[in-house]
C-alpha cells in the first residue's frame, strides 16, 4: 500500500522574526488560511489515507503538529536528534515498512507551496508506479517556471519507460547563467518529492552511504536512539541520490515553490497593483514591489521599493528584497539576545 512520510523539522530561521525554533514556517499559514504542513496533508488525502501518513520532527513540534495536521500523536515520528534528511528518511520508511511489509512510500516536506493539487497527487502517483515498476529510487523533478539558482537541478538521462527516465546527474544550486542554460536543456528542478520501497533504499543506503548504513541495525533492531546516535547527519541527495546509479525521474509541471524566503511570498500570494504583498496591519503609501507583515503594531511604508519589512515577535526587520536569501548569514551577525526567540 502506499505511503506517505512527511519532513516537518527546521529551525525557525527562514521567516526571522516571524517564525522560530517553537514555529517554524510549516506551521505558519504563509501561503493561504492554512499553514503548509496541513496544507502538505490535504494535498496527498486523496491519495493516500491519514493513517498511512508519519510525520517526522523535532521534540518541540511534535505536540503541536496534531494538531495542526489533524493527524493521530501515533503517526509523529519524533527523532532523538536532528541528523538532516538521509537518516530521517531511512527511519521513516522503516517505519511504515514496519506497520506494512508492503509500504510503497512517498516523501515530501511539510513547508511546500503546492499550487495545483491534482497535478501533484497525479504526478505523486506517478513517482510511486515507477518505483514499483522499476525498482528504483524515484525522484521528480518540476519543470522549471523560471531560472533558478537556488535550487537543485537534475538533468534526465535515458527513458526506462514512458515518462519515466534515469538521472543522468544532479547540480546543486548553479550560478545564474548555468541555470538559465540547464532550464534551455530541458533540466528540471529537484523537488525532493521522493517514491521508493524500503528494500530498495536499504539495500542502496548499505551500498553507497556509509554514513547512515553502520547504524542499520541497531535500527532494524529497534534502537531509533542508538540509530541517531550513531548515524553521520547528512542529506539523502548529497549521501544517496548523488550516488546511487538506481535513481530515476519522473516530471510534474505544477506550481511549486519550498517558500525559502521572505522574498518567495511575492511568487505564491497575490500582490496588489504595485507589486505590494502585505499581512498584518500594514499600510502602504507610495510603494512598490514591497513585501510587509506585522503581528501587532501598524506598519507604514511610504516611498520605498523593493524591500521586506517585518514587525513580529518584538522584533523589526528590514531588508532588501535582494538580501533574502542572505537571511541566516544575518542572523548568524547579530548578538543572541536580539536573535534567539523562543
Amino acid at each position: 500500500m502506499h505511503w506517505a512520510v512527511i519532513l516537518a523539522g527546521g529551525s525557525g530561521t527562514r521567516f526571522w522574526p516571524l517564525s522560530t525554533p517553537s514555529r517554524p514556517k510549516h506551521l505558519i499559514p504563509l501561503a493561504g488560511s492554512l499553514p503548509t504542513a496541513a496544507q502538505a496533508v490535504r494535498a496527498v488525502e486523496p491519495l493516500i489515507p491519514r493513517e498511512r501518513m508519519l510525520v517526522v520532527t523535532g521534540a518541540a513540534l511534535a505536540d503541536l503538529l496534531p494538531t495542526v495536521t489533524g493527524l493521530p500523536r501515533s503517526s509523529i515520528l519524533v527523532e532523538p536528534r536532528a541528523a538532516s534528511t538521509g537518516p530521517a528518511l531511512v527511519w521513516a520508511t522503516l517505519e511504515a515498512h514496519r506497520r506494512d511489509p508492503d509500504a510503497l512510500v512517498l516523501s515530501l516536506h511539510a513547508d511546500w507551496h503546492l499550487g495545483d493539487g491534482e497535478a501533484f497527487r497525479a504526478t505523486a502517483r506517478a513517482a510511486l508506479e515507477a518505483a514499483a515498476r522499476y525498482d528504483a529510487l524515484v525522484t521528480t523533478g518540476i519543470v522549471p517556471s523560471r531560472a533558478e539558482p537556488g535550487y537543485g537541478h537534475l538533468v534526465p538521462g535515458d527513458a526506462l519507460g514512458p515518462g519515466v527516465r534515469r538521472v543522468a546527474r544532479f547540480v546543486e544550486k548553479p550560478k545564474p547563467a548555468a541555470a538559465r542554460k540547464l532550464m534551455d536543456e530541458g533540466a528540471l528542478w529537484n523537488s525532493g518529492l521522493f517514491a521508493w520501497t524500503a528494500r530498495r533504499l536499504t539495500e542502496e543506503i548499505r551500498q553507497h552511504t556509509p554514513e547512515v548504513a553502520s547504524a542499520l541495525p541497531k535500527l532494524e533492531a529497534g534502537d531509533v536512539a542508538g540509530f541517531f546516535q550513531e548515524v553521520t547527519p547528512i542529506s539523502i541527495d548529497v549521501g544517496l541520490l548523488e550516488r546511487s546509479g538506481r535513481v530515476a525521474c519522473v516530471s510534474g509541471d505544477f506550481p511549486w515553490d519550498d517558500i525559502g524566503s521572505w522574498s518567495a511570498l511575492a511568487r505564491i500570494g497575490e500582490p496588489d497593483a504595485r507589486g505590494n504583498l502585505t499581512e498584518g496591519p500594514v499600510h502602504v503609501v507610495a510603494s512598490h514591489d514591497c513585501i510587509a507583515w506585522s503581528d501587532s503594531l501598524p506598519v507604514v511604508l511610504t516611498g520605498v521599493h523593493d524591500l521586506v519589512v517585518v514587525c513580529a515577535n518584538g522584533r523589526i526587520l528590514v531588508m532588501p528584497r535582494s538580501q533574502a536569501g542572505a537571511l541566516k548569514d544575518t542572523l548568524e551577525a547579530l548578538p543572541s539576545e536580539v536573535r534567539d526567540l523562543a
